[in-house]
């Protein structure tokens, strides 16, 4: 099974920009996508009849925000889209999909603002979603998504410059952290552990072009699923967005 992880940044532009070609090429079983920023009326008929998937849709109550979707070659045996904290699902950042054996999450984890006065929020999240599988302990977990933080100095161009900015400050890398001291996995981790490979690039000064960007996009497993991961992977060539598509190969 693929499963694959974008952040589109806006589901009617990403459309526009092959997003069909593209999911045809990577052939995925299970796409997750984030910041879609609209509602499923406003999807191209297209995307809502996207030949062999079906449509799950998680949109923010506030329009053109946010907001996340999974389209899905299997079908899910249920389906929820709350963690429980009041903003955080007001904006369309969750989805849980259970399958008969194993549960997907997408998750898109808020930014917390360049000048850091969402961290709070952000954080509260992180916190939130640690309580939330640790409650889940007994379940095998794929999470995939937009989790705003590179994790370490090899998941960015420039770490030394941007230690004290948004995305890279000791304290979110602190909360990241607790995904892995929970046990789970970087599957991208498991078979690269080189620099250079990113997810995500500033829309300026053709910084993608030049590779000087983040990687803060992931897809995790609990522990139990470890052995199942066959491969993991950036699609970096894949345009579209100022993010690219992420994801995994495993046995299920």
């Amino acid at each position: 099974m693929k499963i694959i992880s974008w952040n589109v940044n806006g589901i009617r532009s990403i459309f526009s920009k092959n997003f069909i070609s593209s999911m045809n090429m990577l052939a995925p079983d299970i796409i997750c996508l984030q910041e879609i920023k609209a509602v499923k009326d406003q999807f191209p008929e297209e995307l809502v009849d996207f030949t062999g998937y079906k449509l799950f849709v998680n949109s923010a109550d506030k329009k053109g925000y946010s907001g996340v979707a999974i389209y899905t070659k299997v079908a899910p045996v249920s389906v929820s889209d709350k963690l429980g904290h009041t903003r955080f699902d007001s904006e369309g950042r969750f989805l849980r999909l259970d399958f008969d054996d194993f549960s997907l999450i997408n998750v898109y984890i808020p930014n917390g603002s360049r000048d850091k006065s969402n961290f709070e929020y952000k954080f509260e999240i992180y916190d939130l979603l640690i309580e939330y599988l640790k409650k889940n302990s007994d379940t095998n977990f794929v999470i995939v998504g937009d989790f705003n933080v590179a994790h370490e100095e090899i998941d960015l161009a420039s770490p030394k410059e941007n230690v004290n900015n948004t995305m890279f400050t000791p304290a979110e890398r602190d909360k990241l952290q607790m995904v892995y001291d929970l046990g789970y996995i970087d599957t991208f981790r498991l078979f690269n552990k080189e620099g250079g490979n990113y997810s995500w690039w500033a829309y300026f000064r053709q910084l993608r072009e030049r590779n000087i960007g983040w990687r803060i996009d992931y897809a995790f497993v609990s522990p139990g699923l470890k052995d199942k991961v066959g491969g993991a992977f950036i699609e970096k060539d894949v345009l579209g967005s100022d993010h690219c598509p992420v994801g995994i190969e495993i046995a299920l």
